[in-house]
């Protein structure tokens, strides 16, 4: 074998089934090699970053990560956002990105550059192998590194010589060993706080959000009155009827100090405490309340679900049903269409066990809202803020559950960093429901142009935040790309639309044009809204957070 043919089948035995790729030259041999192993999928993207949010997407599902064939620094640097999400999501996948010749480095022809500076901005593992006889120990090494316990991204760089060289040796993955529970005393003392009558909550993340761990969390807090919590922005959460109801920590951090104002006791379990995303001239950045005690009941290495299991026999809940949530909808929307109606539609239409893909930004605000109650269903969302993640993710989740409707809700701005994942659906029929709310600006942005006391609000500040001069076209581009694809600006048709696309296989796009979800009057009076916030009394303040973000 040469060294990539050795390589390919040291990451099928891995159980690494699919390769999202963008090769160029220094990667032809592996590109040769997949025709070796028909146990490797290999797909294509026209974008580097689609590669990478595709394999995010993938690993979030399986459970496993996927590979991308990315060419060169300049190929990984395009790539480098989405694996940015992946990193801050914990999300395993393996990086494979072809160098030059080892002999032809010193020569810095016009693609050289230094990889593994580049790959350390997101990757917890880097090397560049040097020689084909080692170069699936490095791979193994790579794969072990990305499925451990705290899931990361993993970024192996393989020089063309190294590639091409006879020699290769397949090499095995060892057994991964289990990750550990929570100490019993660090469960007595979690305990200790949860039944001491103070005001106390749990913040869920990671494998956390899965249903085993939801439905233990929910017995502890029948038991005990603690409030459950999610992340801002979780990398996967089981939701819907018949499950907990876990309340997500807001985007807006003085939303979310409303939500844990008052608290004695946080019990983190594979989550960070919460900070705001960014600083803001005046406030707070640390949002967990002063004199409030954080207790981590497992970290990002532990086992979540079997420490929340301890923490049920310590508390003697095991026998306790969880509140769950009802089977309820909404009513189908009708009237002008906005975005909190294609949330709605969305609510009242979503199919049993389907994958929502949430990067709507400020449209998607109703969304947890009016599917809480929908049929059983999985979200992923924007864990490192990075947009451009929801259509590359949305791919690689409809190829890691081919049986399973997927549907992607994404903002004009952000489907534009990485349109080209509608070719890779279309090239692989996949059944993915591609929602794109079309309101022609950085809706986001001009809340943020609020919220940070800018100054900047002329003709020339506003023209940076808006996209419709020249107005974007998504049936156009979608069509192009071969996805059958719609233009909605009635909640009539956009219902139609989307009770079509969920019925007939393949991609579809419906591009929802609607008005910003923050304007006019809302917009100027959001951040008065935010800054009253902290000195409203509570039942008050909640209300308004209820009705700014429910």
């Amino acid at each position: 074998m040469n060294g990539a043919q050795a390589l390919m089948k040291t990451l099928v035995d891995a159980g690494i089934r699919v390769c999202f790729s963008n090769p160029g030259t220094s990667e032809m041999h592996f590109v040769a090699a997949l025709d070796n192993e028909p146990s490797m999928r290999a797909v294509l993207t026209l974008f580097e970053g689609v590669a990478t949010g595709a394999a995010d997407g993938y690993a979030r599902m399986a459970d496993k990560p996927a590979a991308t064939l990315l060419h060169l620094g300049c190929g990984l640097g395009n790539g480098l956002a989405n694996l940015h999400n992946a990193r801050k999501g914990k999300v395993p996948i393996v990086n494979i990105v072809g160098d030059h010749a080892t002999y032809h480095v010193q020569y810095d022809a016009q693609l050289q550059s230094d990889i593994e500076t580049v790959a350390r901005n997101v990757s917890k593992w880097v090397k560049t192998s040097q020689s084909t006889e080692t170069l699936c120990r490095d791979a193994v090494d790579a794969v072990v590194a990305a499925m451990g316990p705290e899931g990361q991204v993993a970024t192996l760089i393989l020089p063309a010589d190294v590639s091409w060289g006879e020699g290769g040796i397949p090499a095995k993955l060892p057994v991964l060993p289990s990750p550990p529970k929570a100490s019993d005393d660090t469960v007595a003392a979690i305990a200790r706080a949860l039944q001491s009558g103070s005001k106390t909550a749990i913040l869920l993340g990671g494998r956390a959000l899965r249903e085993p761990a939801l439905m233990a969390a929910g017995r502890i807090a029948a038991k005990t009155g603690t409030k459950l919590y999610a992340e801002v922005f979780p990398t996967r959460i089981e939701r819907g009827a018949g499950l907990p109801h876990v309340e997500r920590i807001a985007y807006l951090a003085e939303l979310a100090s409303v939500q844990l104002a008052g608290l004695d006791h946080l019990i983190l379990v594979d989550a960070k405490a919460p900070v705001s995303f960014f600083a803001y001239p005046g406030k707070k950045s640390y949002l967990v309340p002063d004199g409030c005690q954080v207790h981590t009941l497992a970290g990002f290495q532990d086992d979540a679900e079997g420490s929340l299991r301890k923490l049920v026999q310590q508390l003697g809940a095991a026998s306790l049903s969880p509140a769950l949530q009802e089977a309820v909808r909404p009513d189908r929307p009708r009237g002008k269409l906005t975005a909190e109606k294609v949330c709605k539609a969305v609510g009242a239409l979503l199919p049993e066990n389907a994958i929502i893909v949430d990067e709507a930004q400020t449209s998607g605000v109703m969304l947890p809202s009016f599917t809480r109650g929908a049929p059983r269903h999985d979200v992923l969302t924007l864990t490192g803020g990075a947009i451009g993640q929801g259509l590359p993710t949305a791919v690689g989740a409809a190829i890691a559950c081919p049986d399973r409707p997927v549907v992607a809700l994404s903002g004009d701005g952000s489907a534009m960093y990485t349109i080209q994942a509608l070719w890779t659906m279309a090239r692989e029929k996949l059944n993915v429901t591609n929602i794109i709310f079309n309101n022609k600006s950085y809706a986001i942005l001009n809340v943020e142009l609020q919220r940070v006391g800018a100054a900047g609000k002329g003709d020339k500040a506003r023209s940076q935040l808006d996209l419709g001069s020249p107005g974007l076209d998504f049936v156009q581009m979608g069509n192009s790309m071969g996805v059958h694809s719609v233009r909605a600006t009635t909640t009539e048709e956009f219902v139609a639309a989307l009770e079509y696309a969920l019925r007939t296989p393949g991609p579809h796009l419906i591009e929802a044009v609607v008005p910003n979800a923050f304007a006019g009057l809302k917009l100027k009076l959001l951040p008065h809204v935010l800054s009253s916030l902290a000195s409203l009394p509570q039942p008050i303040a909640r209300a308004l957070k209820r009705k700014v973000a429910p």
